[in-house]
């Protein structure tokens, strides 16, 4: 029996169905990105220029989970199709969360390694407006993929193991490092995303933005 139970989970793995919605911001989505302090009057872009995504994926649990995105409305098909080829390839994502959720900070987002989108804030170390405030950046498995200062500095305690950019386990979360050439990697490059681990002074591993 337990043979048998074993093997059902293991086909709903690899032949379970992705899914997906995508939907306008409405008074409630709104309400909390600005209770959640993601949204206020003065960021670059408008609730309606944004879109809400609902969307499945692949945790680290090996079971899916529904998870959610907020992305602009220009990027938000493209952002299903890269999210589906993720699913295809058995990409894991630890959780998928509002950065509402956290009330709007970024830290404490990347602390529980989330994966998100849209946060209207300044870019890291800048004056000007991040790609996530306009709804087109994207911070995949944020302790698995590190952000790393131009002095080689990591903050976030947890994310210190994966400095060393390499596969070394078959563990979901060995499996969330992105490198240069993994699947996930180009699969946002094949939709025209910039990936932070190209970046030349710094490295954002989570980073991608269009």
């Amino acid at each position: 029996m337990r043979i048998i139970l074993i093997f059902s989970l293991l086909v709903l793995w690899l032949f379970g169905s992705f899914e997906a919605t995508i939907k306008p911001i409405n008074k409630y989505t709104k309400q909390r990105m600005v209770t959640g302090r993601t949204w206020h009057k003065g960021c670059p872009v408008s609730p309606k220029d944004l879109r809400y995504i609902r969307l499945k994926h692949r945790n680290f649990y090996s079971s899916e989970k529904m998870g959610e995105l907020i992305v602009h409305k220009d990027v938000a098909k493209e952002v299903v199709e890269i999210f589906r080829e993720l699913y295809e390839v058995g990409y894991p994502i630890r959780q998928m969360r509002l950065v509402s959720d956290f009330r709007g900070s970024d830290w404490q987002s990347i602390e529980a390694d989330n994966t998100s989108a849209f946060n209207c804030r300044k870019a890291t170390g800048s004056k000007k407006w991040s790609k996530h405030s306009y709804g087109k950046a994207i911070d995949l498995n944020s302790i698995e993929n590190p952000y790393i200062s131009r002095t080689g500095s990591i903050v976030h305690i947890k994310s210190l193991q994966y400095r060393k950019r390499v596969h070394k386990s078959n563990t979901a979360a060995d499996k969330a490092v992105l490198l240069k050439n993994d699947k996930a990697v180009r699969i946002f490059k094949k939709y025209g995303w910039k990936w932070g681990g190209d970046w030349l002074r710094v490295k954002d591993y989570q980073h991608f933005s269009k």
